[in-house]
């Protein structure tokens, strides 16, 4: 919507071309521009376009004030995303600063027709196309049901001969602020080759991604970020992989679209191939260094069908495992996430890190990404404040070595491990205490790690479950009825839920302007006073 038209622009255009003010065939100018100012987007690459530049703009605006972070919510299907959106401009007015994540695993357990799977790209890759296009779809339509009411407002203004409710019905559909906000796409590994992962970038930007995150692990190997027995590949293929999704962005005119690189190295030990060095310090030696490996001796001499490398003045053997992996020294996940980030930035052409971690600290990622900023010093992040972490234990143990550390308490006063998850302990000052750091979690990373992009993958996955547990318990317990009503539409109403009006939100009111623009007196509505959805507060 960055060059959308003025109503008063387009009706002059439609004038132009019907100065009578209706077609041959009796369309109304009015209804020319209304469709014409609901339709907000021609198609979804020009979406991704668009977007593009919203997130450089976001960008820039956090390299210069830390505090200007954005966030996401991992969303499964096109509703999630427009009912976040729609909660999000109904608490800030706007939704700049929002994006939808689109997250891999959710695609994986939910979206595929062979069942629930792992995060181990075994779905079908074009799921993960078809969910931007169906989110895009849903956030478009709600374009169109918010600026259909803007325009009802304009004709009962008009019909009423007020002059001041029709110019402030103009201004609100001139001001009018589209639910369309950037997607960051999980493409995984790539789901095979370079090739296979520039093939599968152009559709998901067609499909209207603007941004493409895509991780270091061997694609036929996959394992989710927060499990174990991952298989990173050498920096030179992962190279080769970011290189074809910034091909795929530049192809389809997206210019200045974000690739978010994805390190797993902390949590990954195995590398599949070992890569050929071709001089000393180059991306290969880099990446051999790391390996697991033994000195070839005479009491340890090579066996036939056994690798040998010279390193350091000498010839050694990598460890391999029964099923061909190598595996890397151990301890040095950190280092090597270190070396991942800046050859990504600096080689690969990313715009943004992403830094899968086993637990939510921020004076561990903050460390990694200082000396990542002695290289790079703009460097970004996108960070996973996943739900695979038990954030109420994690903060509590951190808040409990702290304080032991300086004092404060002593080893009696609270107990180590997980007994520190019982409720008894979330009025206490310690509780307390997580519970604030939790709240300035994001803050605190945004300021001290580098963390532009704040989101959660999985949140709208264990809402809708503990959602539909809450009420099942009631509904079919001994509520019945009352359940339904105090656990979601009495809530709805009263927090102005437009969804509480399902009838609207999916569009009823839209068929009904269509067929009054084609039908006049003659159109079948679904409205009127008859309306059940005339019982609830409007938004």
């Amino acid at each position: 919507m960055a060059n959308r038209k003025t109503y008063a622009q387009l009706r002059a255009e439609v004038e132009k071309r019907y100065p009578s003010g209706q077609t041959p065939g009796g369309v109304t100018v009015d209804d020319i521009v209304q469709l014409k100012m609901q339709n907000t987007y021609d198609t979804h690459l020009d979406i991704a376009r668009d977007m593009a530049k919203v997130m450089r703009e976001d960008m820039a605006a956090y390299d210069a004030d830390s505090s200007k972070f954005t966030q996401s919510l991992g969303c499964w299907s096109g509703f999630h995303a427009q009912q976040m959106i729609k909660a999000v401009k109904r608490l800030r007015g706007t939704a700049r600063g929002t994006y939808v994540y689109l997250s891999g695993w959710m695609v994986a357990g939910l979206r595929n027709r062979f069942g629930h799977l792992p995060d181990q790209s075994m779905h079908e890759k074009t799921a993960v196309a078809d969910l931007i296009h169906e989110i895009y779809v849903s956030l478009r339509q709600a374009d169109e049901v918010a600026i259909n009411d803007l325009f009802k407002a304009l004709k009962e203004a008009r019909d009423k001969g007020d002059a001041a409710a029709e110019k402030k019905a103009i201004a609100a559909i001139d001001s009018f602020e589209s639910h369309v906000v950037p997607i960051i796409a999980d493409i995984d590994a790539g789901f095979g080759n370079e090739h296979a992962t520039y093939l599968l970038a152009k559709e998901l930007i067609k499909a209207g991604a603007c941004a493409l995150q895509i991780e270091n692990q061997v694609s036929d190997a996959k394992q989710c970020g927060h499990q174990d027995g991952k298989v990173t590949v050498p920096r030179e293929d992962f190279i080769e992989k970011l290189r074809a999704c910034r091909l795929a962005l530049e192809e389809l005119g997206v210019d200045e679209g974000v690739i978010v690189a994805r390190t797993d190295s902390l949590g990954a030990g195995l590398t599949q191939k070992v890569p050929v060095s071709q001089q000393p310090g180059d991306l290969a030696a880099g990446y051999i260094k790391w390996l697991k490996t033994e000195p070839i001796t005479d009491a340890n001499p090579i066996h036939e069908g056994e690798l040998a490398l010279f390193q350091n003045g000498q010839f050694v053997k990598p460890a391999r495992m029964p099923n061909g992996l190598f595996p890397f020294k151990e301890g040095t996940g950190r280092a090597r996430v270190i070396e991942d980030c800046i050859v990504n930035l600096t080689q690969g052409g990313a715009d943004m890190l992403w830094i899968e971690t086993d637990t939510p600290n921020v004076d561990e990622i903050a460390g990694m990404v200082n000396e990542i900023r002695k290289v790079v010093p703009n460097a970004k992040l996108t960070y996973n404040n996943s739900p695979s972490f038990n954030w109420t234990l994690n903060l509590r143990k951190q808040v409990r070595a702290q304080w032991l550390a300086e004092g404060k308490i002593g080893e009696a006063d609270y107990p180590d491990g997980n007994e520190l998850m019982k409720a008894e302990y979330d009025e206490t000052d310690l509780g307390r205490e997580a519970d604030a750091r939790l709240q300035r979690f994001q803050t605190d990373i945004s300021a001290r790690a580098g963390v532009f992009h704040n989101l959660i993958t999985l949140p709208t996955f264990h809402l809708t479950a503990k959602s539909v547990d809450e009420l099942s318990r009631g509904y079919f317990g001994d509520q019945k009825m009352l359940a339904y009503v105090k656990t979601v539409q009495r809530e709805e109403i009263r927090r102005g839920v437009s969804a509480v009006k399902h009838q609207h939100e999916v569009g009823s009111d839209l068929g009904d302007t269509f067929k009054e623009m084609v039908g006049g007196d003659r159109a079948l509505k679904a409205g009127g006073h008859a309306n059940t959805m005339n019982q609830f507060a409007a938004e």
